[in-house]
């Protein structure tokens, strides 16, 4: 049993840092928008842990972005959508089990604050949580993930590992059969523990040792049916995975990574870059850049940051910085006489020097966050802002690349012609970059959280988050209007939407259709509605898209105004159309009646929105579930 979400994480008794890949985080992969690519990076990922002895990943975090400065963000699959989170989590519980190791969804549940973890009370009502937090994971016990683990914070004031309410939701209405582990520490007791559906102490046994459950059996607060079944669900997932069949082999010393892992993560890495802005310089959009006719291109700032801190973290056996970059693909296109110049930034006078007398600016700022606590802001460190706004000023061939843990605070952004956002990339970063910088990547992830104007552009106040009291309590009282949803309903424009993300081509979308339709569907799997769009690549460039669709429930719901509820991305050659088929459940189309504690489809119109983000709808349509 291993940390973590972005690899194997090297200590003091596996062997020597740099043995394993240092893989782009969560949420960098789950900016891609790419099931295949999920399947493979996680696959990948496992197969490091099974050679290192392994047979339990820690992963995957799949906790929502409810609070954009939140610490773990990034370790997470979901961004701030739980539909997003449900169709990634299964590609990437498949393929970490795909290599006989244990998956382990993580942090149940509500673990959406880093300060104050341990202490803090997440006050979240039921529906809120049906809807918004506990989807991703109810995904991942119906792609048979065989573990989950319990966070640390409380929720509704008991600790989530003796948390009865919570514990039997995953286990019987999701139908969990794995066991739930604790986090590190995070078990408080022995017989509310057992008895609420905690299998596992880690990493001691200090509540679960052997005279402390054997007392509270004799005292008849623990039944022996509880005890077997937690036994039960360890050695069944066991079991299952083939463990006992085919018990680890690896070697916890030795080194795992790879050059094919290398490129893998070098792919992942670039597929997961977001293309915000590309405006025209000289009549031509600025990127892919052509080096022809270039003598210098300058990388100005930060050349380190490439991954998250705590225990997500994976020390890399080598960096590819920006500058390496961007002089590797150089080297490779037959351009090694354009110089690559590198300044950290912190001279002003050669700043100056490299942006007036470079053909291009590559400007690399950066941020990031850890385990344990929160983001104090969303703004970049120290005068980063100010590098952009120099340097933008001084050459209109300025590319701004934006390393972030999640949303950051970018207000220039309206200056610079060309900007993407890297997220926390690995060690392949550099590489990655230039591959989108010069084309060889054509851009296709999108933003899986919203990019805001300002801190706390969403409202907070102290009772929502951070929490008050002592210990905190945290009230989850905007309910469901979290990220986009919050903007969709108030009517706030943010700096960039949910789903966006530019392409070296541009799509149309036309002629959306519904094709079927069955609203006395029983079962929640069953297709309710589908529906057909063509989307067509405009231009001469093969190209990538995410079609996205939202839909806004009958207003008797009291749902947010519009909700991603499936998407598809797929390959379209230039100048071709394809058609694209996209289905809803009676699962996506229900809503939790907290009254009769079950999902209820409610009777009344329903519209259907396509589009390239939340922001940029194409199509719409709308149709009827009857009653």
């Amino acid at each position: 049993m291993h940390d973590g979400p972005q690899g194997f994480r090297v200590t003091a008794t596996t062997g020597p840092e740099g043995s394993t890949t240092a893989w782009p985080s969560a949420l960098s992969s789950a900016a891609s928008w790419d099931t295949q690519l999920i399947y493979k990076w996680s696959a990948a990922m496992a197969y490091e842990f099974k050679m290192k002895g392994a047979n339990v990943q820690l992963a995957p975090g799949i906790g929502i972005a409810r609070v954009p400065t939140a610490g773990r963000n990034f370790e997470y699959l979901c961004g701030e959508d739980p539909y997003l989170g449900v169709i990634l989590v299964k590609p990437a519980v498949e393929g970490i089990q795909s290599q006989g190791i244990i998956a382990n969804a993580k942090h149940w549940v509500n673990n959406e604050i880093e300060d104050h973890r341990v202490l803090v009370s997440a006050n979240v009502d039921e529906r809120t949580r049906f809807e918004l937090y506990y989807p991703p994971f109810d995904a991942a016990v119906r792609a048979g993930v065989h573990s989950v683990m319990c966070s640390y914070n409380r929720v509704n004031d008991v600790h989530a590992c003796e948390n009865p309410d919570t514990l039997s939701h995953l286990r019987d209405t999701m139908g969990f059969k794995g066991w739930v582990l604790s986090d590190w520490t995070a078990t408080h007791s022995t017989v509310e523990s057992l008895n609420a559906g905690m299998n596992q102490e880690m990493p001691l046994g200090i509540y679960y040792r052997e005279d402390a459950v054997l007392a509270a059996l004799d005292a008849g607060e623990v039944s022996m049916d509880v005890i077997d079944d937690s036994v039960l669900r360890i050695l069944t997932a066991m079991f299952d995975i083939g463990l006992f069949d085919h018990p680890p082999t690896g070697d916890r010393n030795a080194v795992v990574t790879s050059d094919e892992h290398n490129a893998l993560a070098r792919e992942v890495a670039a597929k997961s870059t977001v293309l915000l802005k590309n405006d025209a310089v000289d009549g031509t959009p600025l990127l892919p850049l052509n080096p022809q006719g270039m003598s210098c291109i300058a990388v100005i700032g930060d050349n380190e940051t490439v991954s998250g801190k705590g225990s997500g973290r994976v020390v890399p056996a080598y960096t590819v910085t920006p500058a390496q970059g961007v002089a590797n693909a150089l080297q490779t296109m037959g351009y090694e006489d354009v110089k690559v110049e590198y300044s950290d930034g912190k001279d002003p006078a050669v700043v100056e020097s490299l942006a007036k007398s470079c053909d291009a600016v590559i400007v690399n700022v950066a941020t990031s966050s850890g385990e344990g606590n929160d983001r104090e802001t969303l703004a970049l460190d120290g005068d980063q802002d100010d590098l952009v706004k120099t340097v933008v000023a001084l050459n209109s061939h300025t590319i701004v690349s934006v390393v972030t843990p999640g949303a950051v605070l970018m207000p220039w952004a309206v200056e610079v012609p060309s900007l993407l956002i890297s997220w926390l990339p690995g060690q392949e970063a550099g590489n990655a970059l230039a591959d989108v910088l010069f084309g060889v990547v054509n851009p296709s992830a999108r933003l899986h959280v919203t990019m805001p104007n300002k801190d706390n552009e969403v409202g907070f106040s102290r009772s929502q988050y951070p929490g008050v009291g002592f210990p905190p309590e945290a009230t989850y009282s905007e309910e469901l209007l979290i990220g986009y949803r919050y903007y969709e309903a108030t009517g706030i424009v943010p700096k960039f939407c949910f789903g966006h993300g530019l392409s070296y081509t541009s799509f149309e979308y036309s002629d959306l259709k519904q094709i079927t339709s069955n609203t006395q569907s029983m079962s929640l799997d069953d297709v309710v509605a589908s529906f057909e769009v063509s989307v067509t690549n405009n231009g001469v460039t093969d190209g990538s898209e995410v079609v996205q669709l939202y839909v806004t429930f009958p207003e008797s719901t009291m749902e947010p105004p519009k909700m991603l509820r499936t998407f598809k991305k797929l390959a379209i050659g230039a100048s071709l159309t394809n058609r694209v088929d996209l289905e809803l459940t009676k699962r996506e189309l229900s809503i939790w009646n907290s009254n009769i504690h079950a999902w209820e489809m409610i009777p009344g119109k329903y519209t259907v929105h396509v589009g390239a983000s939340s922001c940029d709808i194409r199509q719409v349509i709308e149709f009827d579930v009857e009653a």
